[in-house]
């Protein structure tokens, strides 16, 4: 059973957490369509506990878990938006776009990103005011949350971070950077 449950993970990509506990329940269904457990046969049961827990928890599975790290970038840019996605996938994200803070916001409130990568200067609604509304949703696990903006200002870092941002990174910024940026808040 243990064995079916990894391989269904294998052949089924996982984009967000609800993808993940979607999973889970198929999997879980098709286990039960084979008959219970044997009694002597506790992996397979362990199995079925962790993928129950998880949709009942609304949670994935820890191994599923780490595939399905999301990453939001808000930038107006696309051509930002593309890089900034190339790195986030380097860095084992699953990388989701929104060009403003209104479709940012959109987008955490139908499913919340472990992290979020947001310019500053947009159209709608800039990243300051995205972040501060960011933050004012209740969440179980709130996302860390970094500007990467061409604003570098001693007074503008200070505005992003009281606005709720966890950390800074000014333009042009590569992987490295990023890199060592979100070790810093150990999630690199």
């Amino acid at each position: 059973m243990a064995e079916k449950l990894a391989e269904a993970e294998d052949t089924h990509p996982v984009e967000t957490p609800d993808d993940v506990a979607a999973q889970g329940a198929e999997v879980v269904d098709a286990s039960a369509s084979h008959g219970a457990p044997g009694r002597g046969d506790t992996s397979d049961t362990d199995a079925i506990v962790r993928a129950a827990k998880a949709m009942r928890d609304g949670s994935p599975t820890e191994g599923a878990q780490a595939q399905a790290k999301a990453c939001l970038i808000v930038d107006d840019s696309r051509v930002i938006r593309k890089v900034a996605t190339k790195i986030a996938k380097s860095l084992g994200y699953v990388p989701l776009e929104a060009q403003d803070g209104i479709e940012a916001l959109a987008r955490c409130r139908k499913a919340m990103p472990d992290l979020v990568l947001t310019d500053w200067n947009m159209p709608e609604m800039d990243g300051l005011e995205f972040v501060r509304q960011l933050r004012a949703i209740p969440t179980p696990k709130p996302p860390v949350i970094v500007f990467c903006t061409s604003k570098g200002d001693a007074t503008d870092i200070h505005e992003g971070i009281k606005a709720g941002a966890d950390d800074y990174i000014v333009k042009p910024f590569d992987e490295a950077a990023l890199k060592a940026k979100l070790e810093q808040l150990g999630r690199g």
